[in-house]
């Protein structure tokens, strides 16, 4: 549909977040240079991270649900000898071991442990919801809580350095993970499968999905662009789209049809993934021949069903 005169540019931006700010300060920060409230997040950074968060301006919201669900890298320290009541540094340390005794050997069999397919119990002071309510909540109200484990994958848990001192070691890594994982989770296992108790001193998000934080730029550079009158550096919605989701390229006849909502029976099996059986399908941004994105589309009753349009064929979104 055409872009009505009061509506945002949609579209993507992308964002090197500072420590000590909120995802949610990012946002606001966002809102105020863009001048809408039409402004969120894939993913939250804690405030004591740093790195990538990727926004989603106007209609580009509406694929920060897909932004969100890729993989995503880090660069992370590691202490180990110390547990604190949060797994990071942000909280009060619960106990201390010397670590001192932990050898590189023993901490390369520690870190291939936790390394691909795992079961991970998330943070007590994490945002996921139990009955409702946020459990970080429930921690500060003094409850004690237990999350459940659940499916990770840690493709990449790589040493650069480790610096040992005062009865601790540093470890930097670079961790490559899932949706869903927690880093300082990881800092904490990885303490208590050594005996010696770890949390995670610094976080730094370095990618999610193919959105890089080399392609980022600070809060302080996008305000001083909004000063100057220049345009902030959008991704623009086809653009974010096709990086978000695979493709699937349409005809100009196919392309009108799903602008109107009109399913496609005969495309449904491209969106079947070739690993999985029938039962699990992928989405995917249907684009016309011109390059322009129509709708992103998933498999329903056998059909390509467009889930949600931007833009009907033969028109600007």
């Amino acid at each position: 549909m055409a872009r009505r005169a009061d509506e945002p540019t949609p579209g993507l931006l992308l964002v090197d977040k500072p420590a000590g700010w909120t995802s949610h300060d990012v946002v606001a920060r966002a809102r105020r240079l863009l001048n809408t409230r039409k402004v969120g997040h894939a993913g939250t950074l804690d405030p004591m991270a740093t790195g990538l968060l990727v926004l989603g301006v106007g209609r580009g919201t509406r694929l920060l649900t897909y932004v969100t669900g890729h993989d995503k890298s880090y660069d992370a320290t590691l202490r180990l000898g110390q547990s604190t009541v949060t797994d990071d540094a942000e909280g009060e340390v619960t106990s201390t071991a010397d670590a001192s005794g932990v050898t590189d050997d023993a901490l390369a069999a520690a870190i291939a442990g936790l390394t691909g397919d795992i079961l991970q119990v998330p943070s007590s002071v994490s945002a996921i919801k139990v009955n409702g309510e946020r459990s970080y909540a429930r921690v500060r109200a003094g409850e004690d809580v237990a999350l459940a484990a659940r499916p990770v994958t840690v493709s990449r848990f790589a040493v650069r350095d480790t610096r040992r001192g005062d009865g601790v070691i540093d470890v930097d890594a670079a961790i490559d993970v899932s949706s869903g994982t927690y880093v300082r989770a990881l800092a904490r296992d990885l303490g208590a499968v050594l005996g010696v108790g770890g949390h995670l001193t610094a976080l730094r998000r370095t990618s999610v999905g193919r959105f890089d934080v080399a392609h980022a730029l600070t809060v302080e550079a996008l305000g001083a662009l909004a000063d100057s009158g220049a345009a902030l550096p959008l991704i623009p919605l086809d653009d974010a789209a096709k990086a978000a989701l695979p493709e699937l390229a349409l005809s100009a006849e196919e392309a009108t049809s799903l602008s109107y909502g009109k399913p496609l029976k005969e495309r449904a099996a491209e969106l079947i993934s070739p690993e999985h059986d029938d039962d699990f399908t992928h989405d995917a941004v249907a684009v016309a021949p011109d390059g322009r994105v129509i709708a992103i589309v998933r498999r329903v009753r056998g059909a390509a069903k467009p889930v949600i349009v931007f833009a009907p064929a033969g028109q600007e979104s």
